[in-house]
């Protein structure tokens, strides 16, 4: 006779299948936060975004997150309302931030009375031009102005939606798998970056003319997808709700709960351990295509070429789905056999798109691959934080082979320039251990949350983790632009008279100064690291111990 469940979260498929909703859900936030990223290029010679026009905008995503507090009163409104009520929030703010940031790229603003306000406004904001952290400035284009207002409305919407899938991992998965649905979860979102740098330039370049709002388009297209994905969510908690009843999705909440989590020094190292780790990866991304374009040399493909057709790219992104789901389904395999096999399907095709990425003579495509390996072996750090513990550990690796990527590419990755195949390969190298140090912060440092602060406050707890988090990925983006254009005098100077087309300058920076600042961020947080496994060992937190104790 079958065993009556108590609740859906004792099934494992019901439980699979809401982290599949929330997974897909970010797949497409992460696609459409990194949607302009791999045509920098294409905005800089369409639109007239230089470096420091783009870092601006970029920057803006977390700008009213940082400044107007908005991620603390998302976990505010997490706590009180319940993860069902702020999923729907969430989904329904990215989506108008999405369409306002569509329509400031489209040509249809570029002549527009709109244009001309953005022009002739917002160049002075008073109290934040005096601190130096205003999200505009003089001479910005109006089109970047206008899209970072969207940009900053759709950061309020992701970083909401961010607190909240974590959140609600914690409720569906809490004593059982919780590490491995983290990192799982963060594993699929990151596929968007994937499909981002594949797609993003491919739809801007579709029907032979560059046209950048297309992009945008789809992006916009995949969060409507992800707003339906919160309300397959919202019916699914509802059920599990009737069951267990809403002491667990609505916790009174006081200002003093606030202050509980502020005085725990576990807690702000592991939210410095945040900001500085991803503060080296996210603002990184954003670049990194512009970084690869002007450290490799690439060869056009002629557009009669197979390898130049919208068929190809098709098929090198059903690759590089195979290669994900190939590596990331071993994890799962019990017999030896199948889990050789499907290992060794996803190191064949990886290399076969590795070779497609090099024919096709593509920088997207070749940091695509960032996040194949993490997809792979995420899983496998899941396991062993659930079961064996280290967590604080794996961060400190995390943070050392990260400090050796930024260095290669700083400086050993411009030796290769002029040397297509040699170039390539060590790009490949770098951007998959990149993507593997990547993934052992969400499968060590999201789990270790919950054992650091009371059950109540999880979503305030992890709102004031990305408030700390939004601060770097607010500065850094524009940091790094305005590194490039500092360090860079050159290319505006020659493109100013004549010397170089504005494609040229796109793609002629050196980029040794913003990637030696990103290297640091890792040295300190692998300082941080040591810390914070010192302080776990001293105050028992349990950083160290596997997540899996008891079965509940």
């Amino acid at each position: 006779m079958t065993r009556q469940l108590a609740d859906l979260r004792e099934s494992a498929a019901a439980r699979w299948t809401v982290l599949l909703l929330l997974s897909l859900a970010m797949f497409s936030s992460y696609i459409f936060m990194d949607i302009l990223s791999p045509i920098k290029d294409l905005m800089e010679t369409t639109r007239g975004w230089d470096s420091a026009a783009f870092g601006t905008y970029q920057g803006s995503e977390t700008f009213l997150n940082v400044f107007i507090f908005f991620l603390i009163f998302a976990g505010i409104i997490l706590d009180r309302m319940g993860v069902r009520f702020t999923a729907l929030l969430s989904g329904a703010v990215m989506l108008a931030g999405a369409l306002i940031n569509w329509y400031a790229v489209t040509e249809a603003f570029q002549t527009s009375a709109l244009q001309t306000w953005f022009t002739e406004n917002l160049n002075y904001i008073p109290i934040f031009d005096e601190l130096g952290v205003s999200p505009f400035y003089k001479g910005m284009p109006a089109s970047a102005k206008f899209a970072a207002v969207g940009f900053m409305v759709f950061g309020c919407g992701v970083e909401m939606a961010g607190i909240t899938v974590s959140r609600g991992i914690v409720k569906w998965f809490k004593g059982r798998e919780m590490a491995l649905a983290m990192g799982s979860e963060m594993a699929l979102a990151r596929l968007g970056v994937a499909t981002c740098m594949i797609f993003s330039p491919a739809v801007a370049k579709m029907f032979g003319r560059v046209d950048v709002s297309r992009s945008v388009a789809f992006g916009v297209i995949l969060l409507m997808i992800a707003f339906i994905m919160f309300v397959v969510y919202f019916f699914m908690d509802k059920k599990l709700e009737t069951q267990i009843g809403d002491t667990e999705e609505k916790e009174p909440f006081v200002v003093r709960d606030i202050g509980a989590i502020l005085s725990s020094k576990g807690f702000w190292l592991v939210a410095l351990l945040c900001v500085l780790y991803y503060s080296a990866i996210f603002p990184f991304q954003k670049y990194a295509v512009n970084m690869l374009q002007c450290n490799l040399t690439f060869t056009e493909v002629p557009k009669e070429s197979i390898w130049a057709s919208t068929k190809i790219m098709l098929v090198q992104y059903g690759v590089m789905l195979i290669v994900a789901i190939s590596a990331f389904m071993s994890n799962f395999q019990k017999r030896k056999a199948p889990r050789v096999a499907l290992l060794v399907t996803a190191v064949a095709l990886l290399v076969v798109f590795c070779f497609m990425s090099y024919m096709r003579q593509s920088a997207e495509s070749i940091f695509a691959v960032f996040p194949l390996l993490a997809v792979g072996i995420t899983p496998i750090i899941g396991k062993y934080v659930d079961t064996k513990g280290k967590a604080a550990s794996m961060l400190m690796i995390g943070s050392l082979l990260l400090i050796v990527c930024h260095l290669t590419f700083a400086f050993v990755l411009p030796m290769f320039k002029g040397n297509n195949i040699g170039g390539m390969v060590l790009a490949f190298g770098t951007i998959l251990v990149l993507g593997s140090s990547f993934s052992l912060v969400p499968a060590s440092l999201w789990p270790s949350v919950p054992k650091l602060v009371d059950a109540k406050v999880i979503g305030s707890a992890y709102a004031l983790i990305f408030w700390v988090q939004n601060i770097g990925l607010w500065l850094f983006p524009l940091l790094i632009g305005k590194i490039l254009t500092a360090t860079n005098p050159d290319v505006a100077t020659d493109l100013a008279a004549g010397k170089i087309t504005p494609q040229v300058a796109a793609v002629s920076y050196n980029y040794t100064y913003p990637l030696l600042m990103l290297a640091l961020l890792g040295v300190a947080a692998l300082i941080l690291g040591f810390v914070l496994k010192a302080t776990d060992k001293k105050h028992g937190y349990g950083l160290e111990l596997p997540n899996i104790a008891t079965k509940e």
